[in-house]
């Protein structure tokens, strides 16, 4: 399992990459891809929409189960990966990368600092199996 040193974790196994300009960068853990199976269908959200912290704001399906994927701060999508429509396997073979599901200006970008780093990440994982 790979968890990037550079990224912050949600509870809810969304990944969260702040970039230069101050906006994030959203998909979901390797662990979670792991978990879900191979997925066949990704519904991104609508660029625009503002959201809550903890909000369900994006599907992803796999051949095993759909899961909600969840907004990881407050903040406005400005962003979608439109390319999963088609190539929804992108999640599994590279999910740090092209990957990605959405990017999202926060509301606070402070609050990225409330969600979990590597180390913290690969405890919670440890203490729920």
């Amino acid at each position: 399992m790979e968890i990037p040193g550079d990224l912050k974790f949600a509870p809810s196994h969304e990944w969260v990459r702040v970039e230069e300009d101050g906006s994030v960068t959203v998909g979901i853990s390797d662990h979670a891809q792991e978990q879900l199976g191979d997925l066949v269908f990704v519904e991104t959200p609508e660029v625009d929409r503002v959201c809550e912290a903890e909000e369900g704001i994006a599907v992803v399906e796999s051949v095993k189960a759909a899961s909600d994927i969840y907004a990881p701060v407050a903040g406005t999508i400005i962003d979608a990966n439109v390319e999963l429509a088609e190539n929804p396997e992108l999640v599994n073979s590279d999910p740090y990368g092209e990957g990605w599901l959405f990017k999202m200006q926060p509301d606070q970008v402070d609050d990225v600092d409330n969600l979990m780093d590597p180390d913290d990440y690969e405890a919670f994982i440890d203490s729920s199996e």
